[in-house]
């Protein structure tokens, strides 16, 4: 590791830019504002687009891929359907494309005037079947050089007609980094007499790096940076962990900056992170015409110190906007009843669930539910449809449920009375140190009756992490609707930081 790596793995942020299951960051400057989106999966809707004045403080203002037209995840399976965006501004226009690994074979490009919609219908680009993780660059002349990450051949890059989704070249094999496994994310800039190529490589997990090289031309040869790895955590004590997948931004004072992915592990060896991968950010400076880590970029909201917690009610009225559902729309799975109630309603076939990202390591979430007889749901919080914590009303009982893997075991139940307010909660694991029973957290199922919080179970959540449930997203919170119709009448999060 070069000596500029080893200050970047000392000085990596503690705290995210996007907290909670915001993956594979991707940033653009549009004037004085900045522009971000993030991978999704399996979740609709498609791809948020978040603005910046500062780099500091995000502010959700749209999706990429905002209707069925736009994004088909009638069959993604966890951890499938949209990976990796890029998105750009280039001749007063935003730019975005990615992958559905789920729908028909190709990228997908959308564009927009106004980031925050309406944006085009998809246009596929044929002859980028296996093609994951595409970057759009353009030359002096206008030229349009779609790159992406083929994980059989490798990093790949062809001239585009924008207009048509045409390839104008044969793709040709690009630089494949230092080695790395999985050499992915490409992302290409023109800066001075040079392009300049960023990868991830090492795989999205402990091994990750972001790695840099330049050319004369767009397509190469690539020579590597002597300061290579640009960002990495690998073998470090960092708080943030497994980064990588950085894309690079310059300011309007012409000082530059990336964002890029990491994790915040918790609990004994060889700890779980249950939040997802999420966005972090750095300022860069050049060294002899190469970029490397300069400081870290923090917003003060994640402060651990901070007392108040961030708090988000739901009444009457649809669904906050961040509101994702797994393999389809928030609006294709619920209707809104005169008074605002929001319904979900479960298939013949199949239970619905819609929610929220966990975006703090500590968390409470409070529901009060209309569950009529004949149905059943409630509170969930998950990874995935197999790895889950459900407080829920069946007929007279309210019971809370833990799902592993194939394993569904009850961890409580009680008698259900009218008024009966579901509650999941996240506090740090007493658990003694030095000891395998210190997990990331403990995840806590209770009702709320009468003002008093009844316990009814509680799981260590490790079984809630990635580590174990594999994948590529992170915990979500929310209802789910397992059978018949349930209406949200009151759903309360609040959030803070661990210390």
């Amino acid at each position: 590791m070069s000596e500029s790596s080893q200050h970047a793995a000392d000085q990596l942020p503690r705290r995210p830019l996007l907290a909670g299951f915001h993956p594979d960051p991707s940033v653009c400057r549009a004037g004085d504002a900045y522009y971000l989106a993030c991978s999704t999966f399996e979740y609709a809707p498609g791809v948020p687009i978040f603005s910046s004045p500062d780099l500091l403080d995000w502010t959700l203002i749209g999706h990429a891929l905002d209707r069925p037209s736009r994004l088909d995840l009638a069959s993604a399976r966890p951890s499938g359907g949209i990976y990796a965006p890029t998105l750009r501004f280039h001749d007063d226009r935003f730019w975005m494309i990615v992958r559905n690994s789920t729908g028909a074979p190709g990228l997908l490009l959308v564009t927009a005037t106004d980031p925050g919609g309406p944006w085009s219908e998809p246009l596929r680009i044929p002859g980028t079947g296996r093609g994951i993780d595409p970057d759009l660059a353009w030359d002096a002349d206008g030229t349009c050089y779609l790159t992406w990450a083929d994980l059989r051949d490798g990093v790949m890059q062809a001239e585009l007609d924008t207009a048509t989704g045409e390839l104008l070249s044969e793709p040709a094999l690009l630089w494949q980094g230092m080695g790395g496994k999985f050499p992915e994310g490409p992302h290409l800039y023109r800066v001075g007499e040079h392009w300049y190529l960023v990868l991830a490589e090492g795989g999205t997990g402990q091994g990750h790096a972001a790695t840099v090289a330049r050319s004369a031309s767009p397509s190469g040869p690539f020579e590597p940076s002597p300061y290579n790895p640009l960002i990495t955590a690998s073998g470090s004590d960092s708080v943030v962990q497994s980064t990588g997948h950085a894309d690079l931004v310059q300011r309007g004072d012409g000082t530059w900056a990336m964002v890029f992915l990491g994790v915040r592990p918790r609990g004994m060896f060889p700890q779980w992170h249950v939040l997802g991968r999420e966005t972090f950010g750095a300022s860069i400076e050049w060294r002899d015409g190469w970029p490397v880590y300069s400081e870290p970029i923090e917003p003060a909201h994640l402060e651990p110190t901070r007392r108040e917690p961030f708090v988000e009610e739901i009444g009457a009225g649809p669904l906050p906007a961040s509101w994702i559902t797994p393999g389809a729309f928030p609006q294709d799975v619920s209707t809104t009843d005169p008074d605002g109630t929001v319904r979900l309603t479960a298939s013949a076939s199949s239970r619905v669930f819609t929610g929220r990202r966990q975006e703090h390591t500590g968390m409470v979430a409070m529901v009060q539910l209309d569950v009529p007889d004949g149905s059943r749901g409630g509170l969930e919080l998950r990874i995935d449809p197999w790895h889950a914590v459900s407080v829920e009303l069946a007929g007279d009982v309210v019971r809370a449920v833990a799902r592993i893997g194939g394993l569904a075991s009850t961890l409580g139940e009680r008698q259900r009375l009218e008024g009966d307010v579901l509650r999941l909660e996240t506090v740090a694991s007493d658990a003694l140190p030095f000891t395998t029973r210190l997990g990331p957290d403990t995840i806590v199922a209770s009702i709320v009756r009468d003002g008093e919080t009844v316990e009814l179970g509680r799981l260590d959540g490790r079984y809630l992490s990635t580590e174990v449930a594999g994948g590529f997203t992170g915990r979500v919170i929310g209802v789910v609707a397992e059978s018949g119709r349930v209406g949200i009448r009151r759903f309360r999060y609040e959030g803070w930081e661990l210390g």
